[in-house]
């Protein structure tokens, strides 16, 4: 079992930046492939972006999010810059046990993070 644990959510500024991380415990990440979701109030979860053999983003954050990730460290990052107000929602991490999935929706995944929230201010 992989529990995963998000961090680096806070309250920003339009324009700004922030960092999230997804770290697991129990198991490494270094054979999943990995995406990033978010879900605003009474919205649906959506697609942010995605890590395996290629790296995919959602045409809202192509240009200025970037996923990544630190084997070494066992982490995968989202770096999110010039932040919107838009982009104000809780994000989640999650795993999928196939490391070239290609990751583009949150159904069929095998593991998940609680979420950190994101609060962008105009």
């Amino acid at each position: 079992q992989v529990q995963l644990v998000e961090s680096g959510g806070g309250l920003v500024q339009a324009g700004g930046s922030l960092r999230l991380s997804c770290a697991p415990s129990g198991r490494t990440l270094r054979n999943y492939a990995m995406g990033w979701f978010r879900q605003a109030p009474g919205k649906e979860r959506e697609f942010v972006a995605s890590i395996s053999w290629i790296t995919y983003y959602a045409d809202s954050v192509k240009g200025r999010f970037t996923i990544s990730r630190d084997n070494a460290n066992d982490t995968v990052y989202l770096q999110m810059n010039s932040l919107k107000p838009e982009d104000t929602a809780v994000y989640y991490c999650a795993a999928d046990r196939n490391p070239r999935a290609f990751i583009t929706a949150p159904y069929g995944l095998d593991y998940w993070g609680e979420g950190t929230l994101v609060t962008v201010s105009s």
